[in-house]
């Protein structure tokens, strides 16, 4: 559906982006990196926010660079923005409907009945009529969501889309989103791995511009096999380790003294691949 081909941006002399090539399709795809490796800069040219300094965006035969073109492809996106902007004197209600209002819903009826269907997705059905300003910060996280599931687009863009949430709101936004990525495809950044262990089929590990690694959760979680190991005692100060619940020591890296290993998960494979970076 979208392809990104040789894409780079610029922020004075750093590279955002450096020279991207990716492929999505359905499914929901997960990007992991750390502050600075270029997540939300790929987002918001995905979501024609953003003009790249060179390369391309393909979706759905769309080149955005065009402008006929760019705008059929956001009549097909949604996007949540890692910082949403909200109008806080408006309902939740209203402020939907004036994003439906943007993204051309003009038949009044249907264009509420489309939000009223978007903020039950979201558990928001019972504070539709309550101002922006007076809803907790997970309620505007999920207003958020809402705005961006309006129309039900082919490509869901989501920008941290988890933070603030509780865990009961969690398991709303991961049975929300695997069901749409059933269908359509979807793109979410987060710094959250349980997310992406639990969600996706795909990620890709980005650092300082570009994709060092794509595939699924558990091949990911591989990269540390061998590396992961559970003692009784602290090891070295100097390894990377952390005492569990249950008063053992987890390390990652080389084996401590009377350690044993145990099975990697999505966050060791991410932080041995990238190190000192992560």
């Amino acid at each position: 559906m979208i392809t990104v081909t040789n894409l780079t941006k610029r922020y004075g002399g750093r590279y955002a982006l450096a020279g991207l090539d990716l492929a999505v399709g359905t499914g929901v795809t997960g990007l992991l990196g750390p502050n600075g490796a270029g997540k939300t800069t790929l987002l918001r040219c995905l979501a024609t926010t953003l003009a790249p300094d060179g390369g391309s965006v393909d979706a759905f035969g769309l080149d955005p660079a065009d402008p006929v073109q760019r705008t059929a492809l956001r009549r097909r996106l949604g996007y949540l923005p890692q910082d949403p902007g909200f109008y806080p004197h408006f309902t939740a209600f209203d402020l939907v409907d004036y994003v439906a209002i943007l993204k051309e819903l003009t038949d009044r009826e249907q264009r509420h009945a489309e939000v009223r269907r978007v903020l039950a997705e979201v558990d928001l059905t019972g504070q539709a009529g309550t101002k922006v300003r007076k809803l907790s910060g997970g309620m505007r996280q999920r207003l958020a969501l809402a705005q961006a599931l309006l129309g039900e687009p082919d490509l869901l863009i989501l920008d941290e889309p988890t933070v603030g949430l509780d865990p009961a709101q969690r398991m709303l936004f991961r049975t929300l989103i695997s069901r749409m990525g059933e269908s359509r495809a979807v793109v979410l950044s987060t710094h959250q791995t349980e997310d992406v262990a639990a969600l996706c089929e795909r990620v890709i590990v980005m650092r300082e511009g570009r994709a060092v690694f794509d595939g699924t959760p558990g091949q990911l979680a591989e990269v540390a096999a061998g590396q992961v190991w559970l003692s009784d005692t602290a090891p070295p100060a100097s390894r990377v380790f952390w005492r569990t619940a249950d008063g053992r020591y987890r390390t990652l890296g080389e084996r401590p003294p009377a350690a044993h290993g145990t099975a990697p998960g999505v966050e060791d494979g991410y932080l041995t691949l990238l190190g000192e970076a992560a």
